[in-house]
């Protein structure tokens, strides 16, 4: 009788041990502070409204301040015999007038070019302050114009970029583009998944 009640008090106490630290990390996805996940092998570009991975295993690196583009807060190349096969970029402050995630995705969505085939626009939450975790997701394909040390024209590429509005009211988009083989829809998912707004 004695050793069914331990066994009875011993399940309750792990019940509530486990339901507890559920709970402590469901309420830890809100917090300011929380970090979104960054798969194994990765690194991270940080900037002053949000971070983001990149596929540092997969032979990304990241671009120093003095050779990127003025427009571009954080980048990371992926570069193959000279050519430009992917890249990871952070543009802030890109549009004005933008005070939410749709007008962030619009002003964005606008930039990807002509000849670029939208494949699916979704809402996402984002780790980070609410609600500045509200982003807006576009999925793309196009294909290479071989300028700029990218691929030869016409190679077929593919893309996503989260766009939103950061805690201080500052517009962000990220975007990954690479050479379509390279890139499936997890690594896709990964990368959206491990930015963290500020």
């Amino acid at each position: 009788m004695t050793m069914t009640r331990r066994l009875h008090a011993g399940r309750r106490a792990a019940t509530a041990a486990l339901g507890l630290s559920l709970l402590l990390a469901l309420a830890g996805c809100d917090d300011a502070d929380g970090k979104a996940s960054v798969p194994e092998g990765w690194s991270t570009l940080d900037t002053d409204s949000l971070s983001v991975g990149y596929p540092k295993d997969q032979g990304y690196a990241e671009q120093p301040a003095a050779e990127r583009s003025r427009s571009n807060a954080a980048v990371a190349l992926k570069v193959e015999d000279g050519i430009r096969t992917g890249m990871v970029s952070v543009q802030l402050n890109f549009a004005t007038g933008v005070s939410d995630a749709a007008e962030a995705a619009a002003a964005a969505g606008a930039g990807i070019g002509l000849g670029t085939t939208r494949k699916a626009t979704e809402d996402v939450r984002l780790t980070g302050p609410s609600p500045a975790r509200d982003a807006r997701r576009i999925d793309y394909d196009f294909t290479a114009d071989g300028k700029d040390d990218t691929p030869t024209r016409g190679t077929p590429m593919t893309g996503v970029l989260v766009a939103g509005v950061d805690s201080g009211g500052v517009p962000f988009v990220v975007r990954l583009n690479a050479v379509r083989d390279a890139v499936d829809g997890e690594d896709l998912d990964a990368f959206v998944g491990s930015i963290t707004v500020k």
